[in-house]
């Protein structure tokens, strides 16, 4: 375990929709107070900013960039859709040293057409791919497909009903995804495989945790072998509860050399900082990546934190470290403490 300085003082930006349920806000404050909890058991100074609108710039006014390293726990500037890279942009301009990554790579991982460019122009294996704004699908014919809209992310449009295995169906799909999501639909193989969910870390030295291995075997229909919205975020759904986690992922030697290889040029690739995690799926021989989180969930039911226990770390460690290597952007906490 790399040595870390508990003693960095941290402000825990999250967000808080008020259009969220009851059961949803409870769950959120649950996991920022077990977040902050173990930070400050640690050491760390800290306090909590809630932002529940649009107003960031106003609630960060009170703080000195130079006090504090920002732990940026906020997915979204409530009300406002698409707003993730939206938060780091306000801090950027406000001078802020925040965990993860920048407004420009955050607002790239939203842009999934993009993502797959960037890929591609790496030589970084990933399904064959397509975007379609409107129903004319006929040149697509690989089958089975998975389709997904192009601007979402959090596996939002993502269900059972995505994997498509005619052209009418692909057809139908696009046609939800136009219609619902208001954006393009990006069409991609559907890999039917092996998944594993890659959590790295690191900026000059970047090294891959343990690969988690999602269990879809009690699963027997391809359509409901994926990560869905479902399988992540509805606890006592058939999906839910139907998937498990196997941490460490059973690999051979080399291939477990090669799913690093790919994972951490596709961390480097598409400029992820601090910490994120890439999705892949294995066939015939072939990592494929399917996604790019930079700034994935850490909460302690995750897949990183699992990651980062078989490796000896506490949840309050973790976070530290992610402190720690944001910490080493800023001007005075850098040369005091020269984190790791």
């Amino acid at each position: 375990m790399n040595k870390l300085c508990y003693d960095i003082p941290v402000l825990l930006l999250h967000n808080m929709n008020p259009e969220w349920t009851s059961e949803e806000t409870l769950e959120t404050e649950q996991d920022v107070a077990t977040l902050g909890n173990a930070l400050k058991d640690l050491g760390h100074p800290l306090e909590i900013v809630t932002v529940r609108d649009d107003r960031l710039a106003q609630q960060l006014h009170n703080f000195n960039p130079r006090d504090y390293v920002v732990f940026n726990w906020c997915e979204e500037l409530p009300g406002v859709p698409h707003s993730e890279p939206d938060v780091a942009a306000v801090m950027e301009r406000m001078g802020f040293v925040f965990t993860g990554s920048s407004r420009d790579v955050l607002a790239l991982a939203h842009d999934k057409p993009e993502i797959k460019r960037v890929l591609d122009d790496a030589n970084i294996p990933t399904p064959p791919w397509a975007v379609f704004d409107n129903t004319d699908v006929g040149e697509w014919n690989i089958f089975p497909s998975i389709v997904k809209a192009a601007n979402e992310h959090c596996s939002i449009g993502i269900s059972p009903e995505s994997v498509v295995t005619t052209p009418k169906e692909l057809e139908n799909r696009v046609a939800f995804i136009l219609d619902k999501y208001q954006q393009p639909a990006i069409v991609e193989q559907f890999i039917n495989g092996r998944e594993f969910l890659n959590a790295v870390w690191g900026n000059g030295h970047i090294s891959m945790l343990p690969a988690v291995e999602m269990d879809y075997s009690e699963l027997t229909d391809l359509r409901d072998r994926l990560f869905s919205y479902e399988a992540k975020y509805v606890a006592g759904s058939r999906l839910y509860e139907s998937i498990d986690m196997r941490v460490p992922a059973e690999l051979e030697t080399s291939a477990r050399a090669q799913l690093e290889n790919v994972v951490i040029a596709t961390y480097r690739a598409t400029g992820c900082r601090d910490y994120g995690r890439i999705d892949v799926r294995y066939l015939n021989g072939i990592f494929y990546v399917i996604d790019v989180n930079p700034n994935p969930d850490i909460n302690p039911q995750t897949s990183m934190t699992h990651a980062a226990a078989e490796i000896g770390y506490s949840y309050g460690q973790m976070g530290s470290r992610i402190v720690n290597l944001a910490a080493a952007r800023h001007p005075i906490f850098s040369q005091q403490y020269n984190p790791a």
